[in-house]
């Protein structure tokens, strides 16, 4: 039904457009094409940015349209004839609004919130008695990761930058040759880990930077390098102590019996 809907539409999009093309002619006005404009635009996961139609100098916008294409969906529209001030449209995302209350006057799209699922190309067309004008956006929404930094075992840190978007870079101080691996998810973040090995090299602190588009964070970490040289939990280590110290008074008391006893048989 609705990409019947959809058809439909797009077929009655052009007969619209020349009709108030050719009015606006009989009145001796000339149409030109204006060369479409594409920006990127980069935006953080769950805010409002709104697009921008290209400015005119005309005042008379006979018709605006925003085509939006999502990836792995199809096309759709939303359609605003001036002369009859109409609007129409065949997408169904409701997070995505155009014009609000004036849609003569600001022709604008909005997203409310963006997702990740709002990654495309948007484009918005005004036909207008001097030509039509252009402005397409390829919409890049970004997601920051979720930074970690742990203390594995013999001297290891692993740092991790989990579901970002795109991808994190990380680096290390002091700086050394580590092990980085990526993990990509179907929902278009990935998982960024590193992972860098310092026993033996006499390390106290290591810290991890992450870069991102969204932001870069730094974390710091105690190498605890002196117990893990003992080759065995501290706890151990303080028992076998406790051992040796019940050992030593064991023989002192033993000692102490010898002596106490050799008195005795000389006072005898």
């Amino acid at each position: 039904m609705s990409s019947a809907f959809g058809r439909l539409f797009t077929v009655f999009l052009p007969s619209i457009a020349a009709s108030i093309i050719s009015s606006c002619m009989d009145r001796n006005q000339s149409t030109l094409t204006y060369p479409e404009v594409n920006t990127t635009r980069s935006v953080p996961v769950d805010t409002k940015p709104v697009l921008s139609c290209p400015p005119v100098l005309c005042t008379a916008v006979l018709l605006t349209t925003w085509e939006v294409v999502l990836r792995d969906k199809p096309p759709c529209n939303r359609v605003y004839r001036g002369d009859t001030n109409e609007t129409k449209g065949n997408c169904t995302d409701e997070r995505i609004t155009t014009w609000g209350s004036r849609p003569d006057k600001i022709p604008a799209l909005q997203i409310d919130p963006v997702a990740i699922t709002h990654d495309g190309y948007y484009k918005c067309e005004m036909v207008t008695p001097n030509g039509n004008f252009y402005h397409g956006y390829h919409l890049q929404v970004l997601v920051p990761p979720e930074v970690t930094l742990v203390q594995s075992k013999d001297g290891t840190a692993v740092c991790k930058a989990a579901a970002g978007k795109p991808a994190a870079q990380i680096s290390w101080t002091p700086e050394r040759a580590c092990t980085t691996v990526q993990e990509p998810w179907g929902n278009g973040t990935v998982t960024v880990q590193s992972t860098c090995h310092w026993e033996g090299h006499h390390v106290q602190n290591v810290s991890c930077s992450v870069s991102h588009l969204t932001g870069n964070k730094s974390l710091t970490i105690q190498l605890n390098q002196g117990a893990r040289t003992l080759g065995f939990p501290v706890s151990y280590f303080l028992i076998i102590l406790c051992v040796k110290f019940s050992f030593f008074l064991v023989i002192l008391v033993i000692l102490g019996f010898i002596y106490f006893q050799r008195t005795n048989d000389c006072r005898a």
